[in-house]
């Protein structure tokens, strides 16, 4: 005699299945909990990239207009019809509404056709800025200035 098992039949089957899977649907708290974690960890990494891009595009933008500066600084040296006299040389220099303090030094060579010119530019104080704080460099360029 063979044995048959009772299955329901193909209907019901799916029905069953259907059941069983609507019982586990969601998540648990922990689920829950653990996914907020690590979505809350990627912002806030990704908050701190462009954090950093951003003082870096305010930092280039100050070296740029530094360069401007001394740029300016060492060729009004060189268009001017007199040979420079040595010393130094506190001035400042105003690119996109911002006064960048600059410092001069113009040094005496070996040949005596020549001086040494040397330009740095600080970092603009804010207006609310402590004044006894020490000046930030952003760029220093030295170069010769010739006798014409």
């Amino acid at each position: 005699m063979h044995c048959q098992t009772l299955q329901p039949p193909l209907k019901d089957r799916a029905r069953l299945r259907r059941r069983r899977r609507g019982a586990q649907q969601g998540f648990t708290l922990i689920e829950v909990l653990v996914a907020l974690s690590i979505t809350g960890t990627a912002l806030l990494a990704g908050l701190q990239g462009a954090r950093a891009l951003e003082r870096l595009a305010e930092r280039q933008t100050d070296q740029w207009l530094a360069q401007l500066c001394a740029r300016n600084a060492l060729t009004s040296l060189r268009l001017h019809a007199l040979y420079p006299p040595t010393g130094e040389h506190d001035d400042s220099c105003v690119q996109m509404g911002m006064a960048y303090p600059l410092h001069l030094s113009i040094n005496p060579t070996p040949n005596p056709s020549f001086r040494a010119v040397r330009v740095q530019v600080y970092k603009p104080q804010p207006v609310d800025g402590n004044p006894t704080d020490a000046p930030t460099s952003l760029l220093q360029l030295s170069t010769l200035v010739g006798r014409y």
